[in-house]
């Protein structure tokens, strides 16, 4: 059975305050739900100054997924890792592991878009340089013991909850990301299906001496909705997806390999590409057979709250559970 996923980007062109609450509301709910449901993780992501009012503090939702449910883990996927100071960061993800008892896993990724380290005046130059320092430090201050960190000697508290320390992977697509990975001894979570990559990443650990798995995406790992019938669903719904597919677009450049990336213009080519996928419960059942993942994407791109919670009740329903 494949390990499922629902996905929270609270995405939402046009909202008016009133409605973005609601929708944050609805996606607690939804995790609620999901949880008792089954499924086996929320993922959510990073990203800031964005006008649809996608995600910025994907912890503070993980904090919140946490208070509403019992077994569910939290996937951040990912963040930002050179936009944050280390030690508070250290800090939060110790708090969320004790709060959650060990349920959050953290994906650390380098990031892509230059206007999100401008407006938070972090030098895109210095990024990899930014994200050794990040790591590194992680590791060290939830061992609990005194350590030197630029220029003074510190100590984080409180020690996380999980030993040796909280899930901690390394995102990317690019070799840099694959030596850091190897060099800290931590896994690596590939943006795409990308073997070449992971076979790198290996090479490395044996240079290094390190131990480390890579979580490789499948070649095929579609954004799922779940409906009666898809072709209603696409003609009532199709732009939601849309606006998410060319948000992406707009921010990604060549060198990046995603598995969401999309070259669609219009709903029908989004359709015909694969990357976002409306399927009934039979074909999401089936697929639940065949591939290693299903990632249902509920409130994609600012799609109705009634929508999401129909697509949800399916999808569970067509898992188990």
């Amino acid at each position: 059975m494949a390990f499922t996923v629902v996905r929270f980007n609270l995405v939402a062109p046009g909202a008016t305050p009133a409605a973005l609450s609601a929708r944050y509301r609805a996606a607690l709910e939804m995790a609620a739900y999901a949880d008792a449901h089954g499924v086996d993780t929320v993922q959510t992501e990073e990203h800031h100054g964005a006008a649809n009012s996608w995600l910025p503090s994907p912890f503070v939702l993980a904090a919140a997924v946490f208070g509403a449910t019992r077994r569910i883990a939290v996937t951040v996927s990912a963040v930002i890792g050179p936009l944050h100071d280390p030690l508070r960061l250290a800090e939060d993800i110790a708090v969320l592991d004790l709060l959650s008892a060990g349920r959050l896993a953290t994906v650390v990724g380098i990031g892509y878009r230059r206007e999100e380290y401008e407006r938070a005046g972090v030098e895109w130059a210095g990024r990899g340089r930014l994200q050794d320092e990040l790591l590194e430090t992680l590791l060290t201050a939830w061992s609990g013991e005194p350590f030197e960190f630029r220029g003074r000697t510190v100590t984080v508290t409180p020690r996380p909850f999980t030993r040796p320390h909280p899930l901690l992977l390394v995102g990317g697509s690019s070799r840099a990301a694959a030596r850091r990975a190897a060099r800290l001894g931590l896994p690596l979570f590939p943006s795409a299906h990308l073997p070449e990559l992971e076979a790198y990443y290996h090479e490395q650990r044996a240079v290094h001496g390190t131990e480390g798995f890579c979580m490789m995406p499948s070649a095929e790992t579609p954004l799922l909705h779940v409906a009666e019938d898809p072709d209603r669903t696409w003609a009532a719904y199709g732009e939601h997806f849309l606006h998410e597919a060319r948000t992406y677009a707009s921010w990604q450049s060549a060198g990046i390999r995603s598995a969401v990336r999309s070259a669609a213009t219009t709903v029908a080519q989004l359709r015909d590409e694969g990357v976002y996928r409306v399927v009934t419960p039979k074909v999401c059942a089936r697929l639940a057979g065949e591939l290693d993942s299903l990632v249902l994407h509920p409130l994609c791109g600012g799609m109705p709250v009634e929508e999401g919670w129909r697509s949800l009740r399916l999808f569970c329903g067509a898992v188990g559970g």
